[in-house]
């Protein structure tokens, strides 16, 4: 009885001790992201006073403040804020029900279908960002439904899934790269200056959209958190567990797809923040408890990060997606070398 009563108290530690541990990693990463919400309101080219800012934000006019803070640095803020977040939790869903950390929405192809489309409503048709929106949610569901297709077996197949998602990828890459060529010379630097990922130019009346799909989606997300964490254990051990696996995956790869796609038709492709966002959440959590708001706060810190130093750290500056472009690709080159001495490649 003691025995049993001592296993009890030691599991029950653990699971207080990890408690705590995603409490206060949450905690940090909220008031980090905070902090450099606030930075991008005041830096520019001229730094404006806390209080003036303030004062803007509540409704007073300030002659010059008014235009920098409402117009320019508030949309680019929230579309930062709200992709990067919106980037984070699509690619731990997918890195998560794949169980391989490669296995993101850039590597499938999500992305590159989304981004296909917007670039033909770019340079080809010339419509509005709502028909952009429209046609990347369109093409982000349609990828993925080709994707389930094209990899369907006698059984599901994580390897055959991902393979089959590189393939798609090249394919669309390759139509976007197409679609460029053909381009009057007049839309090339807008398309190009999308696909890069940046927020410049972002408007208020381009985040509505994705909002909302956060606050549809996100809840979903969170409410099948535990079922997320059963399926990362296998197929058979989540339906031992009670878990309806299909439905459960179905569920939540069409919600992470409309993240996706949404953020992307907002700010264009932003490279690694879904293949950074879900290992560095696991890495400052741990495993034991959904890190799926974490992840999504590692996404919004780093497209806040890397947008300040792209603005602000060189003489020239760079969109956000080269910055977080350099940040990722060191480490996807370490993992590929972790993984293929593990013999997982």
């Amino acid at each position: 009885m003691k025995n049993q009563f001592g296993e009890f108290n030691f599991i029950y530690t653990g699971i207080q001790k990890r408690r705590r541990r995603w409490l206060l990693v949450t905690s940090l990463l909220t008031i980090l992201a905070i902090i450099l919400c606030i930075s991008m309101l005041l830096l520019g080219n001229t730094i404006y006073p806390i209080q003036e800012v303030i004062r803007v934000l509540l409704g007073e006019q300030i002659q010059g403040v008014s235009f920098a803070v409402n117009i320019i640095r508030l949309p680019r803020m929230l579309a930062g804020l709200f992709t990067g977040f919106a980037f984070g939790i699509a690619g731990y869903i997918f890195q998560t029900i794949l169980r391989n950390p490669l296995a993101n929405p850039n590597v499938l192809g999500i992305t590159s279908g989304s981004s296909a489309a917007a670039v033909l409503c770019i340079t080809v048709f010339h419509t509005s960002n709502t028909v952009v929106s429209i046609a990347s949610i369109i093409a982000g569901l349609v990828t993925v439904v080709s994707m389930y297709f094209l990899s369907r077996g006698q059984s599901f197949s994580i390897g055959r899934l991902i393979l089959v998602g590189i393939g798609l990828q090249a394919m669309l890459d390759a139509l976007i790269s197409y679609l460029l060529y053909i381009s009057a010379q007049q839309d090339i630097p807008a398309a190009l200056r999308w696909l890069s990922g940046s927020l410049n130019g972002t408007k208020m009346d381009d985040l509505p959209p994705l909002v909302i799909v956060i606050f549809i989606f996100i809840p979903i997300i969170l409410l099948l958190g535990k079922h997320l964490n059963m399926l990362e254990l296998g197929e058979q051990m989540a339906s031992s567990l009670g878990v309806v696996t299909n439905k459960t995956r179905i569920l939540l790869i069409i919600s992470s797809v409309f993240l996706i796609a949404l953020a992307t038709s907002v700010t264009g492709p932003i490279a690694f923040v879904s293949f950074l966002a879900g290992p560095i959440a696991n890495r400052l959590v741990g495993v034991g408890f959904s890190n799926i708001l974490p992840a999504g706060l590692v996404g919004a810190n780093l497209v806040l990060a890397a947008d300040l130093i792209g603005q602000f750290a060189f003489e020239y500056r760079f969109p956000v997606g080269v910055i977080t472009g350099i940040l990722g690709a060191p480490y996807l080159i370490f993992l590929l070398m972790r993984m293929n001495q593990k013999g997982e490649l």
